[in-house]
């Protein structure tokens, strides 16, 4: 299997990863967890909890671009191999960012974010660059 699917199964384990941080730091700064209104508790985090918790919002969101960046590349009939590099660049940029995020250093954090978008552009550049030769062309033909 090519490792860019790999990637966007440890990627799409992030945001349930740092729930479970994120409830750590619930019930150390509010005693428990509060399973009733749990958005709302999230709400109320300061420090690293609410960090953590917009770590995880952004996490979903990298998910989703990264998802489709994924199913550009299969369709585009691209050498998934050769993807090994930005998909590797991407799992970096990813497990760093809600360690800087947490750690609360806002340029770094930005930076590394951007870099995994770089790399996400990349991969898409390359699908189009592939000039209609994969399964996206083929599906003008039937």
């Amino acid at each position: 299997m090519p490792l860019i699917l790999y990637v966007l199964f440890v990627v799409s384990l992030l945001p349930i990863l740092l729930a479970w941080v994120g409830a750590l730091y619930r019930v150390r700064q509010f005693g428990r967890l509060d399973n009733h209104h749990p958005r709302g508790q999230q709400a109320r985090l300061t420090g690293v909890g609410a960090r953590v918790n917009a770590a995880q919002a952004n996490a979903w969101e990298s998910l989703a671009v990264f998802a489709a960046v994924c199913v550009i590349a299969i369709g585009s009939g691209l050498d998934l191999a050769g993807l090994d590099g930005a998909a590797w660049l991407f799992l970096a940029c990813r497990l760093l960012h809600p360690l800087l995020y947490a750690a609360n250093l806002a340029w770094w954090r930005s930076g590394v974010y951007a870099t995994g978008m770089a790399a996400c552009l990349y991969i898409v550049w390359r699908a189009a660059s592939q000039g209609g030769n994969g399964a996206l062309a083929s599906l003008g033909q039937v």
